[in-house]
């Protein structure tokens, strides 16, 4: 993909798409916010019929904001799973609101539960697990907990991965005893080799929730850096310093085709691989991001508007 908005040759026959890509991505879920949601015209000319689409709750966004956002993606026919981060609820009381509200408004049966990314709590909670303990989920069809392939500082403080894995062990027995659908939708990684074995780890452990594998959509590589950073990635950030070295791709935006790609095969050589499904972030935009989708994932992207 150019930097530069070349009409392509209609001569040029676009390559054909790889049956394991396009396995791997059916059922991706993409991630907007309001402010970015508001900027898409129409998303049934972007995301299939059907598409899981979060809404990132950013501290200081309005609730109101957010329902308006899942209720207008409902009534276009996708699956809304609007965050829910622990540290910026207040109380019991503001989180049963946020429910009725989006159920009420919006149809909303599906969540993302995490911890949030405000270093200190707001009110009551600072956990998912607290949030999961409240019982206010309990008719919620599909729950998301947080995945994190190369480990959470903020958890592990000291780099190893104890409280992360004691943290899936509890959620692990949650999963084991609910009614509700549940997988772990994870923290963008730009290797396939670490995602494996992380991946492989936590099967070894016992952890057998799904994984969502979070992958960051085109964008710009300085764009890619600057969320590494405040996302805390280290090891992804490595690569990514290392791609802007290399003054023959430093120029280039990122795209996402190797790492899927070998994930992709991956999976067909081993289908009880415990990665389900693909999560993007569109760090460099929805519409860049659906556009390279639709141009790797054959049946499995094809927009809305266009079935």
């Amino acid at each position: 993909m150019s930097l530069l908005s070349f009409r392509k040759n209609k001569d040029v026959i676009d390559p054909p798409v790889h049956p394991e890509m396009e396995s791997f991505l059916k059922g991706y879920s993409i991630e907007v916010m309001p402010r970015t949601a508001e900027k898409v015209e129409d998303f049934r000319d972007l995301l299939p019929t059907g598409t899981r689409v979060y809404i990132a709750h950013i501290e200081g966004t309005p609730i109101e904001d957010m329902v308006a956002t899942a209720k207008r993606l409902a009534t276009d026919g996708y699956n809304v799973m609007p965050h829910f981060p622990a540290r910026i609820i207040a109380d019991k009381a503001t989180l049963a609101d946020w429910i009725a509200r989006y159920q009420g408004e919006a149809g909303v049966d599906q969540a993302l539960l995490l911890a949030g990314g405000v270093a200190q709590p707001h009110g009551d909670f600072h956990s998912s697990m607290q949030l999961l303990e409240t019982g206010l989920f309990g008719d919620f069809r599909r729950l998301h907990v947080a995945g994190h392939p190369e480990g959470n500082r903020d958890i592990d403080k000291d780099g190893s991965d104890k409280n992360v894995m004691e943290a899936l062990a509890w959620k692990q027995k949650f999963f084991d005893t609910t009614d509700a659908e549940m997988a772990l939708a994870t923290q963008f990684a730009f290797e396939a080799d670490p995602i494996i074995a992380w991946a492989d780890a936590l099967r070894d452990a016992g952890i057998t929730i799904p994984i969502h594998i979070g992958i960051a959509g085109p964008a710009k590589l300085q764009t890619l850096i600057k969320f590494a950073i405040a996302c805390g990635v280290g090891p992804s950030l490595k690569v990514l310093q290392k791609r802007a070295m290399d003054v023959t791709k430093l120029l280039l935006p990122y795209e996402p085709t190797e790492v899927l790609t070998a994930l992709a095969a991956h999976k067909a050589a081993n289908p009880d691989f415990n990665i389900s499904h693909v999560h993007f972030f569109p760090l460099g935009g929805i519409k860049t991001n659906a556009n390279w989708a639709i141009a790797n994932g054959g049946t499995a992207a094809v927009p809305a508007s266009q079935t």
